[in-house]
């Protein structure tokens, strides 16, 4: 398969599924052409497609598509009551990931999906999973032949959460404080959860809000000790976050 193709395939994967327009714009293609490579997945049992819900069709993987990319995801479309969340941390990440400097660190996204995975059954019913994580490699680790220097993050993970919805102030400032003070990785033994002394585990949490949550997650940072609200970031979702964001474009544009 071309690089494109398992590129594209993996970013299905691990987003649990994206819309048409979506994975175009991931991919650097016309809707045109990721139509047809979506359709060419579905000749080789690699994908499925369909409708579920304003805007343009989904695509994700099947067991077959998640063996071929060596994924050990549980095969199943996008879950109707997520697709809004869906489409929001996939517009973050694509937002993310189009940043300057974000290729040039050589930093990646790690998401909820498999953050998940490495939980497996021992998830606990009230533990939180971030929407995704960025990993920005050491200063040594910058890929060789970079055309900028280190960031000053360099070395950083920052927890990544799409809000849409308001929670109450008090969830969420507790969801913050625990993403804060986590000091181990996701599926670490629970005595690693949270060691005192040690560094934690996200230097920042960054809060990408519609405009309806963001009040609420204003609050819940001010609620927090000064030592942790500093390490929390809060910035409007991108315009595509919106599962109708491409008929709004469309109709601005008439």
């Amino acid at each position: 398969m071309s690089e494109r193709n398992v590129a594209g395939l993996l970013f299905t994967a691990e987003m649990y599924g994206v819309q048409l327009d979506q994975l175009a714009v991931e991919l650097g293609v016309s809707e045109v052409r990721a139509r047809a490579l979506a359709a060419r997945w579905r000749e080789q049992g690699y994908a499925d497609s369909a409708r579920l819900g304003p805007g343009r069709p989904w695509v994700w993987l099947t067991r077959a598509g998640l063996l071929a990319c060596g994924l050990p995801y549980r095969p199943a479309p996008p879950a109707l009551a997520r697709l809004a969340h869906l489409r929001a941390v996939t517009a973050v990440r694509i937002a993310l990931e189009s940043a300057p400097g974000y290729t040039a660190a050589g930093a990646h996204w790690r998401g909820e999906r498999r953050l998940r995975a490495r939980m497996g059954s021992r998830v606990p019913l009230r533990e939180h999973l971030p929407d995704g994580e960025v990993h920005w490699p050491d200063p040594g680790e910058t890929p060789a032949g970079a055309a900028v220097a280190a960031p000053a993050w360099a070395g950083e993970c920052w927890a990544i959460e799409a809000e849409l919805t308001r929670k109450t102030v008090r969830r969420t400032a507790a969801i913050m404080t625990e993403i804060l003070t986590r000091t181990g990785d996701y599926g670490c033994p629970a005595a690693e959860v949270r060691v005192p002394g040690v560094a934690p585990r996200h230097a920042r949490v960054l809060y990408l809000c519609s405009a309806a949550a963001r009040p609420t997650v204003v609050r819940a940072r001010d609620a927090l000790p000064g030592a942790l609200a500093v390490r929390v970031e809060i910035r409007g979702l991108p315009a595509s976050a919106a599962l109708d964001a491409g008929r709004a474009a469309r109709e601005a544009a008439t």
